[in-house]
């Protein structure tokens, strides 16, 4: 029986197409407030004396719109296409999968009206009140239903390692997500967590970097399995090894949490065994790496013409240089100078606009002409814009954090001979606002990105649009 033989279900892509146009949205929501937020640092008037312009109100609004509403939609979108083609079957209850599209942007939107108004938690990454994690849990749980329905319903025996990724960060956040937001409300705005203490803390962090570890790197490793090969005409460098990076990295990742508690009133032994599970992390993180850029081993060329490819293979280098940087700073002697300074900023900025954006960037441009059939984006000289520009934003924040914290770590361990401190905080404040004019520069260029990003996708979806890569080819020919 020949290839055309073979009947090609009919896929269920009209949620794929939500979560994706969302996906664009709400990155350029979050990355707008990010810019806001870093220009307060620099001039703080900014906020015009309202509370809900504040930074302390606004950054959560961040984060939470850069991870769940920017990354989640995405993660949501590029799931729902994998499992439908690796499985060769279509979505499993697609009304279901339409109640997780609506029910997410809900959520989405309740965060972005309660955050500001200062009803939060004060957990990072579960800052929502308890009304907003019960909707997360049953949406969640629905989303779960729909993936592993359609593993079920599968028409090949297999299950592409892409799939594993994807159903662990589904696994993991949902367990994650109810163990940490386990509260005791006392109104429709306001709940105390279950847990006290020390042990709030420690689930806190079990949480916070399972979070990072789950739902902004395996799920993002799902898309790295599924697009870099596509994308690239080749077969993943090594199966194998990505079974092995798998299992590997969900069996350490669960217990590096305590490294964000160093020299707290955590158990001294629960900070160093956070540490060297953290150590132990490297070795999964840079396996997963070089299984992906090898991938275009004997296709290397194909990175000077395409850009989505250079995306992908450049959130890779991010992924890496991150996941080297964050074991090292789990080291309690680095830990001492890099706690609490913008060195830890510009690390979570490595990753999630190095890595997680880039990557998402990457796969929302392979996909946005399929779902739409069209021959390509509407613009491929855009697309290699929105790289640069994305990639100069990246390392100019990040360098900037970098020279910040470690200058920042050196001023306030300084002592004199009597043993009291060298600066007070504020000249440490001054000697820091240069590069806060830096990271706010790096910020404008990456949102200058999105926007690119957001005029490229429009012009691609709309009616009477003809794609000047198209166009182009056609004149050649």
């Amino acid at each position: 029986m020949s290839t055309s033989d073979v009947a090609v279900p009919h896929y269920h892509d009209r949620v794929v197409r939500q979560f994706s146009i969302m996906t664009v949205v709400w990155g350029l929501v979050g990355m707008t407030v990010g810019v806001f937020i870093a220009a307060e640092l620099l001039w703080p008037a900014l906020n015009m004396d309202v509370p809900w312009l504040t930074y302390s109100h606004l950054r959560p609004l961040h984060t939470n719109a850069v991870i769940f509403a920017f990354g989640g939609s995405g993660l949501f979108a590029t799931s729902y296409w994998v499992v439908q083609r690796t499985c060769r079957a279509p979505l499993f209850l697609p009304k279901l999968a339409a109640f997780t599209f609506w029910g997410w942007q809900v959520v989405i939107l309740a965060a972005a009206i309660t955050l500001p108004l200062g009803m939060t938690q004060g957990k990072e990454y579960a800052e929502l009140e308890w009304p907003i994690d019960l909707l997360i849990a049953v949406v969640w749980v629905a989303y779960a239903v729909v993936f592993f329905g359609t593993i079920a319903k599968r028409t090949v025996s297999h299950i592409y390692v892409a799939n594993w990724f994807y159903g662990s960060f589904i696994i993991a956040v949902a367990v994650l997500h109810i163990v940490n937001s386990a509260a005791i409300p006392i109104s429709l705005t306001k709940s105390y967590s279950l847990y006290g203490g020390a042990v709030d803390a420690m689930v806190q962090w079990w949480y916070g970097h399972n979070a990072v570890g789950f739902f902004l790197t395996a799920g993002f490793l799902g898309m790295m399995y599924y697009f870099v090969p596509k994308q690239a005409g080749r077969p993943i460098y090594s199966y194998r090894l990505s079974v092995v990076h798998f299992w590997a990295l969900i069996s350490v990742y669960m217990w590096a949490g305590p490294h964000h508690l160093m020299y707290t009133a955590l158990p001294d032994w629960a900070q160093s065994l956070g540490m060297v599970f953290s150590l132990i992390l490297l070795a999964p993180s840079w396996g997963g790496m070089i299984n992906g850029i090898m991938t275009l081993s004997g296709a290397w060329h194909k990175l000077r013409d395409d850009p989505i490819l250079k995306f992908l293979i450049v959130s890779l280098s991010f992924y890496g240089m991150s996941t080297f940087e964050g074991p090292m700073m789990s080291i309690k002697t680095v830990n001492a100078l890099s706690h609490y300074t913008d060195w830890t900023i510009g690390h979570v900025h490595s990753g999630a606009l190095g890595w997680v954006a880039m990557i998402t960037f990457g796969s929302i441009y392979a996909l946005i002409p399929k779902l739409w059939n069209k021959p390509a984006m509407y613009s491929v000289p855009a697309i290699n814009l929105h790289f640069w520009l994305a990639t100069i934003g990246t390392v100019l924040y990040i360098v900037a954090m970098w020279i910040a914290g470690v200058m920042q770590g050196l001023m306030w361990r300084a002592t004199e001979a009597d043993g009291s401190l060298t600066y007070s905080f504020i000249e440490s404040l001054k000697a820091t606002y240069p590069f806060y004019a830096m990271r706010l520069a790096g910020g404008a260029i990456y949102l200058t990105g999105m926007l690119v990003m957001v005029w490229n996708v429009w012009k691609t979806i709309g009616p009477a649009s003809e794609p000047q890569a198209v166009a182009a080819a056609e004149a050649r020919a």
